[in-house]
């Protein structure tokens, strides 16, 4: 019960830093926003990634595998959350200077 509670209630490591990267009330700088926009998985953990996702879609991952997917899962989750903060404070950046 309890995990079904915390799954909806956003208490994993994921949604924890989600919420304390989107909380912070200094703006991140544009350098440091430039930075987490420039970042991306590596061709070989992208080769890597589709490999496990089609072995999970035929249901053949070991128990290794599904912790390395999930791995690679809350990684990307944690990266878009860092993007899309980095878009942001580039949005407000721009508007402060054009006005």
């Amino acid at each position: 019960m309890s995990t079904k509670h915390g799954a909806k209630s956003g208490t994993g490591e994921v949604a924890i830093l989600g919420r304390l990267l989107s909380n912070g009330k200094e703006a991140l700088t544009s350098d440091l926003a430039r930075y987490f926009l420039g970042l991306g998985f590596t061709e070989q953990d992208k080769a890597r990634m589709h490999e496990l996702a089609v072995k999970n879609q035929a249901g053949a991952l070991s128990a290794g595998e599904k912790e390395e997917l999930v791995g690679y899962a809350k990684a990307g989750c944690l990266l878009g959350i860092l993007q899309s903060r980095a878009r942001k404070s580039l949005k407000k950046a721009g508007k402060h200077t054009a006005s």
